[in-house]
């Protein structure tokens, strides 16, 4: 459609100028959410190591080496100092990568990309955000198979977030519950008549206890996400603070009792010392070690949900020194007893039995809580695939209304849970568990770090060399990590696998349907004069009402809608299409949200609405969404009269609607009384109940809702007759009623399709029908509502 369109206002989080209170506020409450993973990996570090792969105490301060250079360089380094700068208007995570590269580089698949470059079109005119033609962009834009290769990075890249907020509840858990085993079998050993009785007690208490528990436990868990991170963040932190201050304390306490030398083992000399022997043997311990990073991910994934500001400070400030005591602690005491039982688990670190007993019982809210970073970050790289197309329809809820990043997923938060119980009760085992975490934590890194490259050249446009250096100094490191971890693939490993074929299954077969049907309805769209010129002839009456008629495309009538008007020859009064158009980019401002223009000549009113909204913002589920359309379109008909290119264009100008016009707005509502949302209130006529197809008895009682109704301003500017009458018109169309026109595809193979194709469109087919439904995704009401069929061919 032609016509000029602004450029949306970035909209960042709820603060536009975060001060230090509410750095320290949203610090506090990232403790409890991003940063609980990271604070309990040691439960499973060193816990995931057999004992018979160790061979001496050497190799324990050579373990620590790693631990701590790991640290040090991946999350402190890679993730506080830089890739947290790559956040795009404040969400993180491989999409939002993928979001700048697509509007900087121009290698979006997705159908809504193609159209997002109108908005971006405007971008050129600031002279700050021209960006320079390079080699490296031309190249990428000019190979279409780079346009995949990055898109399948990206799912690549959410696959492993989402894979990874199932295994990670699983071994956070299943590793303090162990602990608790151990616990209860040294208390009730005490009470034991004989040493044949203690033993079985023992092993009986450590077998059978920890999976049970860690089942219970998470279910509790994931019944609390509803309550949203705010919520549960100021209930968790307080619990992860007390955890980190407990094991750093003991960590200090075992440095100085018990080998004050491993401080040495920080030097880069002592990895160096384990590289020049390293074997089958030491790769698999190098599988383990990497899970000290796990979360590492979640600092940039659930950016959305704090500042930039906070979780850095958190982690240089609290997190980082804390982990570092705690394992040099930790290997300290591994060192001095080495070759004792259950040396390798945390709890065995604290000296006092008492003590342990309480370690015990605070791991298991620490473990749960740890968990909590994982399954935020799943659920925002949710929401961003579903905005994006390559996510069936699921039900977003956003559980603050200052910080738009926070959002809950009720469909996929009960399918982690039966997933991490599944994974439980499957593999129930940490060393298993560990293989499949490391190999999803460095799978996801790895993508990071790939995306992040090209960031650098292409966003930042700075030069290839330091885009070159960021990708093999950080790339080799997790890539000998994913190599360990995948040499693990039969002890545990498999299980990502299988996570990750599955979940790519899903949303590459969502992302291929909704391209094909896309694709379907551009080249089978019906012409506007089709309608305006040509269907009076067929017999075309008007009824009484609006008619909202949504499709995917912008220019031209939907193929559905002329299939509905050539067997039932009327339509409303005003006939309004609607298109939702998702942009690469986090959020769009409110007063840039709606795009209005004219489908054929005034006096047909017929209008074209497209709604504009980022992968984080919520759009379909407001109650007053139909409202705001029908005041856009006053507001686009009071100002077109005073634009004199839009009177000229064929089919109008679009324009950008949502802020009041100076003299005030062209309709004002207001609620009415309750009235019943019936088939009696929305039919006026017979014509109408016939073009409607309500059925007179049915069985489903009408939905109370407060109908909102329009009026025109008592101190309206002065405005043309024809203007009036128009507002006037709309107004009156209201009253008859709304009705709601969407189309229902029904996707089917051509003849000769091969296998892959036939296999991508039947998966499509089942989410399609056991997804979130549209109308319930855009509160239609059903007594209003007409699907019309159509068969698309493919």
């Amino acid at each position: 459609m032609d016509g000029a369109v602004v450029n949306p206002v970035h909209v960042s989080h709820g603060f536009k100028k975060e001060t230090w209170k509410h750095t320290i506020l949203l610090a506090f409450q990232s403790l409890g959410v991003v940063y609980g993973r990271l604070s309990t990996a040691p439960l499973y570090v060193f816990g995931s190591i057999e004992s018979k792969d160790i061979q001496s105490q050497n190799e324990i301060h050579e373990l620590f080496s790693f631990i701590f250079w790991t640290l040090t360089i991946i999350p402190l380094m890679k993730y506080a100092f830089i890739v947290l700068r790559a956040d795009d208007d404040g969400e993180g995570g491989p999409f939002s990568l993928y979001s700048l590269l697509c509007r900087h580089a121009k290698v979006g698949l997705i159908p809504c990309n193609k159209t997002s470059s109108k908005i971006d079109d405007n971008e050129a005119e600031n002279p700050s955000l021209i960006k320079l033609e390079s080699k490296a962009r031309r190249a990428i834009e000019k190979h279409k198979s780079t346009h995949y290769l990055l898109l399948f990075v990206a799912l690549l890249g959410a696959c492993m977030i989402i894979s990874d907020a199932a295994l990670t509840p699983a071994i956070s858990v299943l590793s303090a519950t162990s602990g608790l085993g151990r616990s209860l079998a040294k208390i009730l050993v005490k009470f034991a008549s004989s040493d044949e009785t203690k033993d079985h007690l023992t092993k009986a208490l450590k077998k059978y206890v920890p999976m049970p528990v860690a089942c219970a436990i998470l279910v509790c868990l994931f019944t609390l996400q509803r309550h949203g991170t705010d919520k549960i963040g100021r209930i968790f932190a307080p619990v992860v603070i007390t955890w980190i201050l407990f094991i750093s304390c003991f960590g200090m306490y075992n440095i100085i009792q018990c080998d004050s030398q491993i401080l040495h083992a920080i030097s880069p000399i002592y990895m160096l010392r384990f590289i020049k022997k390293i074997n089958i043997k030491h790769w698999k311990l190098l599988s383990s070690i990497v899970l000290c990073i796990a979360g590492s991910e979640a600092m940039f994934a659930d950016l959305g949900h704090f500042s930039k500001r906070s979780i850095k400070v958190t982690f240089v400030c609290i997190v980082y020194p804390a982990l570092l005591l705690t394992y040099a602690g930790q290997a300290a005491y591994i060192s001095r007893h080495f070759g004792a039982d259950d040396v390798f688990h945390l709890s065995e670190s604290i000296p006092n039995r008492i003590l342990q007993h309480a370690f015990a019982v605070l791991s298991i809210f620490a473990s749960a809580i740890g968990s909590q970073a994982t399954i935020t970050a799943g659920f925002s790289i949710i929401n961003q695939c579903q905005a994006l197309d390559c996510f069936p329809r699921v039900k977003v809820v956003h559980t603050s209304e200052k910080i738009h990043g926070q959002v809950y997923v009720p469909d996929m938060n009960w399918i982690f849970m039966v997933l991490s119980i599944a994974i439980t009760i499957g593999l129930h085992d940490i060393s298993q568990l560990g293989k499949a975490t490391g190999l999803a934590v460095t799978a996801g890194m790895l993508v990071t770090t790939f995306l992040m490259s090209l960031v650098i050249t292409l966003y930042w446009e700075k030069n290839l060399s330091i885009s070159a250096c960021f990708l093999l100094f950080f790339g080799s490191i997790e890539a000998m990590y994913m190599v360990a971890s995948l040499m693990g693939f039969f002890r545990g490993a498999w299980c990502l696998i299988i996570l990750f074929f599955l979940f790519m299954t899903v949303m590459v077969s969502w992302h291929y349907g909704t391209v094909k049907k896309y694709e379907f309805d551009v080249e089978n769209k019906v012409s506007i004069e089709w309608l305006t010129d040509y269907s009076p002839g067929l017999g075309v009456s008007r009824v009484p009402g609006i008619g909202f008629i949504y499709s995917d495309i912008e220019l031209g009538i939907p193929a559905f809608f002329s299939h509905f008007i050539t067997n039932l020859p009327a339509y409303h009064q005003v006939l309004i299409f609607v298109s939702l158009r998702s942009s690469p980019i986090p959020h769009i401002s409110e007063n840039r949200r709606y795009l209005i223009g004219r489908v054929g000549p005034r006096e047909y009113k017929i209008y074209r609405c497209i709604v504009q909204y980022g992968y984080c913002d919520n759009v379909r589920d407001t109650d007053d969404f139909e409202n705001q359309i029908i005041r856009s379109i006053g507001e686009f008909i009071t100002r077109e009269n005073y634009d004199y290119e839009a009177l000229a264009s064929s089919e109008g100008k679009m324009m950008d609607i949502g802020s009041p016009m100076e003299d005030g707005i062209a309709l004002i509502p207001f609620k009415d009384n309750v009235s019943n949302f019936n088939s009696r209130d929305l039919v006026s006529s017979e014509s109408r109940r016939n073009l409607l197809d309500i059925p007179s008895g049915s069985g489903h009682p009408p939905s109370q809702k407060k109908k909102v109704r329009f009026t025109m301003p008592p101190k309206s500017p002065e405005m043309q007759a024809s203007v009036r009458q128009e507002l006037e018109d709309i107004i009156d169309a209201r009253e008859g009623g709304t009705a709601y026109i969407l189309g229902q595809s029904h996707l089917i193979a051509s003849q000769g399709s091969n296998f892959v194709k036939k296999f991508l469109i039947m998966v499509y087919v089942f989410l399609d029908k056991n997804s979130r439904e549209p109308p319930v995704e855009l509160n239609i009401p059903n007594a209003a509502l007409l699907e019309v069929g159509t068969v698309y061919s493919i």
